[in-house]
């Protein structure tokens, strides 16, 4: 198997970034997150409105990743089979009657499910196997998706006509929670003038499956003393107002706390950032940062945060604040 030094993931992600932004304008968080989702093996939920450039983000990620893309448009009547796939009967060259199984759209490494909320319960519960165990099941016959393998969903913040909340199984199954904010006067005037030279992408290929494979193995190397742990544990179970030890801000503005699939995702994430950040080491800020986008879509706060004017990274920052004491 191929293998990557600590120098070497540090330059391979500085590149893929330099490449994303030949084609993506600003969306600098984001963008990082995104990397250390997909080198972490994680799927993200996306939020922005129609026209930031969700769609070009993943499309310009798969010519530098090199990985096949798939782009599924979520829509009211969409079923389950359009994204699995189905068994079909054909017949052969002596006219015998056969089954096969034909691949559908989430068979891709990199797999973009935009507007996730527009379609039925019925097929969004179709991407919950796929997003967690990476295999698809099909007439008790298991089918295994080529690694790596990353699912981007984006849904509109605005629109809420005709959307299907996602269910919480569902959304504990992204790693992070990402919100693309609308760009500046000047990041809009940068995005007018790229896209009148060419609509295409432009980035160039940086590393593959295997070198992706190969920078998630060194990750998992990457050492996290006890109290990081320990800090990232006590984070995530400060957030449930039902503990016994539970914290100020949980019981105040919090309705339901996290998953411990939530501190998982930390102490993951976090080792990736700290390779990104020329560390072979996790500390305190990697937690802190990684937080927010873990901790946003998991966490349910109140009506009393509502009537304070307070979002949910607002409480997160409580949180923080609160667990440094």
């Amino acid at each position: 198997m191929k293998t990557v030094d600590i120098k070497e993931f540090y330059e391979l992600v500085k590149r893929i970034k330099e490449e994303v932004h030949k084609d993506v304008v600003g969306q600098e968080q984001v963008i990082d997150d995104i990397v250390i989702a997909i080198l972490a093996g994680g799927n993200v939920l996306l939020e922005g409105v129609p026209g930031v450039g969700k769609t070009r983000l993943v499309r310009s990620l798969s010519k530098i990743l090199n990985l096949p893309f798939s782009r599924i448009q979520f829509t009211p009547d969409l079923m389950p089979s359009d994204l699995i796939g189905m068994n079909i009967i054909e017949k052969d060259e002596n006219g015998k009657l056969n089954t096969r199984f034909q691949k559908g759209p989430l068979f891709a490494n990199l797999v973009l499910a935009d507007e996730i909320n527009r379609a039925t319960p019925k097929t969004q519960s179709a991407l919950l196997e796929v997003m967690q165990e990476h295999s698809v099941t099909v007439s008790n016959q298991t089918y295994r998706i080529d690694e790596p393998f990353f699912v981007l969903a984006t849904e509109n913040p605005i629109e809420q006509d005709g959307t299907y909340p996602l269910p919480e199984a569902q959304m504990d199954r992204f790693m992070f929670k990402l919100v693309m904010e609308f760009p500046s006067d000047k990041e809009l005037v940068d995005i007018v003038n790229m896209t009148q030279v060419t609509m295409d992408e432009v980035a160039e290929t940086v590393v593959d499956g295997d070198t992706i494979l190969a920078m998630r193995k060194l990750a998992k190397d990457v050492p996290v003393i006890d109290e990081i742990v320990a800090y990232a544990i006590k984070l995530v179970s400060s957030s449930h107002p039902e503990l016994r030890d539970a914290s100020d801000t949980a019981k105040k503005y919090i309705r339901y706390g996290a998953s411990p699939r939530a501190g998982q995702n930390l102490i993951t994430a976090a080792k990736i950032r700290a390779l990104i950040e020329g560390r072979y080491n996790v500390s305190y800020e990697d937690i802190d940062a990684l937080a927010y986008p873990i901790l946003r879509h998991r966490i349910k706060i109140n009506y009393t945060a509502i009537n304070e004017h307070l979002s949910c990274d607002d409480v997160i920052s409580l949180l923080i604040k609160e667990n440094k004491k």
